[in-house]
Order: C-alpha cells, then sequence, then structure tokens
C-alpha cells in the first residue's frame, strides 16, 4: 500500500512539475512586443518633443467617474458631476479630458460611459491622445471566478490563463482596456488579509502563474480587440509587510527579496507585462514609490519594456507611459459618435 502510494505521489508530482515546465515554455514569447518595436519607439520620441511641461504632467493624472456629465451634450456647463474622491473638491474630470489633462480613469466602466470621456480627450485635445480605463478585475469581470489563490492552488497554469483571458474579453466590452492585475507579491503570513488576491507562498508556482495572468490578460498583441494591458503589482515586497497589517513596512535582506519575492515579478515582466505598479509600503525604510533601488536598480534596468506607475520621471518612463497609449491604433481611430441621453 505505501509503494502504490509513494508511486502515486512521485507521479503526480512530476506530472506537476513537467505541466508547470510546459507553460513556462509555452509563454516565453513576451505578449506586448509592439511596445519594444523601433517603430512604437520613434512614435514615441516624436510625440514626446511636441509635448508641452503640461501635456506630460497630464499624462499621470488619473480621476474616476461613475456618470457622465449629460450637461456636457448640449451646453457649455462646467459643473462637476463627477468627483474623485468624494466630497468637497470639484474635480471636473471631464473638463481635464477636455484639457489635455488627463492620462487615464480608474472605475470608469460601460461602452457609452468610455465614449463618452473618449470623445472629450480624443476629439478637443492637440494631440489628441486617448484615455486608458483601468479597473481592479481580481477574479473575473462579469463571469466571476474562485479567488487567485483558490486558482493558484489547481496547480494548473493553462486555466488561470483561460480565465483571465475570458475577464479581458468581456471587461474590453464595456470599455475597460486595462487592469491592476495581477498581484504576484509572495506571501507567507496568513494574517494578512490580501493572501487571497496572490498564488500562495512559493515564488515557483507564482512565478508560473503570473506568467499565465500576462498571458491570458494580453494575448499577443495589445491591439487585439480582446486583449488589456496588465498591471503587476504590487513593486516589491508588499506581501510581507510586517505583522500581516495592510500597507505596513517591509524589512528584508536583498538575498531574501531577489530569492524568494522578486521571482514572481520577473517571470511578468519576461511575460510581456506592460505596467508594473509600485507598492504602497516602505521596503527597508524607503517608500516604494520613490525607491531608488526597486525602480531604478531593479525595475528600469531590467531591459522591461515596462510602466512603473509611480511618481519617478525618468526619461525612459515616461516615454513608455506613451507608448502604453500605442494599444489603440495609432494616429486614434475615429470613434462613434456618442449615445443620445435623455432625461
Amino acid at each position: 500500500m505505501s509503494y502504490c502510494r509513494s508511486t502515486l505521489l512521485v507521479g503526480f508530482s512530476l506530472g506537476f512539475v513537467f505541466s508547470l515546465a510546459f507553460a513556462q515554455a509555452s509563454h516565453d514569447a513576451a505578449s506586448n512586443a509592439q511596445l519594444a518595436s523601433p517603430e512604437i519607439e520613434q512614435k514615441v520620441d516624436t510625440l514626446l518633443k511636441r509635448m508641452t511641461f503640461d501635456e506630460k504632467i497630464g499624462q499621470l493624472v488619473q480621476y474616476s467617474a461613475t456618470e457622465a456629465h449629460l450637461a456636457k451634450l448640449s451646453g457649455p456647463s462646467t459643473a462637476a458631476l463627477n468627483v474623485n474622491p468624494p466630497g468637497p473638491g470639484g474635480i471636473d474630470s471631464y473638463a481635464l479630458a477636455q484639457k489635455g489633462e488627463l492620462g487615464s480613469m480608474l472605475n470608469t466602466v460601460g461602452q457609452s460611459l468610455t465614449n463618452h470621456f473618449q470623445h472629450a480627450a480624443v476629439d478637443n485635445t492637440r494631440l489628441h491622445i486617448p484615455l486608458l480605463f483601468g479597473a481592479d478585475v481580481i477574479h473575473g469581470f462579469r463571469t466571476i471566478f474562485p479567488v487567485p489563490l483558490a486558482t493558484a492552488s489547481s496547480w494548473d497554469p493553462a486555466l488561470v490563463t483561460d480565465l483571465a483571458h475570458m475577464a479581458a474579453v468581456e471587461a474590453r466590452t464595456a470599455g475597460v482596456n486595462w487592469f491592476y492585475s495581477p498581484m504576484v507579491d509572495i506571501a507567507r503570513d496568513a494574517r494578512w488579509g490580501r493572501c487571497t488576491e496572490g498564488a500562495g507562498e512559493d515564488p515557483y508556482l507564482g512565478s508560473a502563474i503570473a506568467r499565465a495572468y500576462i498571458r491570458g490578460y494580453q494575448g499577443d498583441s495589445l491591439s487585439a480587440p480582446d486583449s488589456v494591458a496588465a498591471s503587476v503589482k504590487h513593486f516589491a515586497a508588499y506581501g510581507a509587510a510586517e505583522a500581516g497589517r495592510e500597507y505596513n513596512t517591509t524589512d528584508m535582506s536583498e538575498l531574501q527579496l531577489r530569492q524568494v519575492y522578486l521571482p514572481p515579478y520577473h517571470a511578468a515582466v519576461e511575460a510581456g507585462a506592460a505596467t508594473v505598479m509600485s507598492a504602497f509600503n516602505s521596503l527597508n525604510g524607503v517608500p516604494a514609490s520613490a525607491n531608488p533601488f526597486l525602480l531604478q536598480t531593479i525595475l528600469a534596468t531590467s531591459g522591461a519594456s515596462t510602466v512603473s506607475l509611480s511618481p519617478t520621471t525618468q526619461p525612459s518612463w515616461s516615454s513608455r507611459i506613451m507608448a502604453l497609449h500605442s494599444i489603440r491604433p495609432w494616429p486614434p481611430r475615429k470613434l462613434s459618435p456618442p449615445a443620445s441621453t435623455s432625461t
């Protein structure tokens, strides 16, 4: 009996290893090759030379809106119907889009709504740069799947790729073209509530799952109608927050960082992740979003064609923000007229 049990265990283990190895081999080709193409780089350089300083800053601005500016469809009113954050502030995201002072929107979902704001940006701005529409799509868009920790426990990267692709297809029909996913943070402290968003504690499995998500979200081309740009998060070591407390500081050696926590990010970038989100925490006393070691020594010199969502303004990062906008045809195609709104 023990011999049979051992044989089954060994066979199962070998099957698992071969499955992950096959998944890794089949995903070697980057899914955002166009972002590294000389043609796109040339267009990016040309565009950057034409942009004013204010227009460059505008591409770094993001606000959310959950309803359309109805008054904008028929009159010049500038009432701030869309305010982020909620409360007094009077942030008119529609007006920002019209002036080229908005680069992306958060949780603005729906074909009519995204089309409404896209018209504001493309039809009215000098350079006609389209907006990006991002959302936290963690385990499905309309169709909801088990949480990422559960799907990772299937040890089936091909399944994860299929689920991720389905979420991308559904989201694109709603105007969303940018996912703040996958979360590839290694998590070894069960007190941290966000363990459910990742693949668990193992760097090897985490890397395989990270590649699977990128392939599912982005496919072979970011220009495809069933593709969304992925944002790998949270760079880096966000899952090692002390005492499992959200946003808490992280303190670790570089050896542990590189051997345990960085491999899934590296796998995602190698698979072609379009963007990388910086973490909310501090690493060894330095905030991750302004950490030269993380953002420049590791990320910027990795040869990745990625965007780091952080306050750094190094030229290569700024140019890649513009390159990301090439997920839409260049020059921007003519948009369909906005849907009429009845009151």
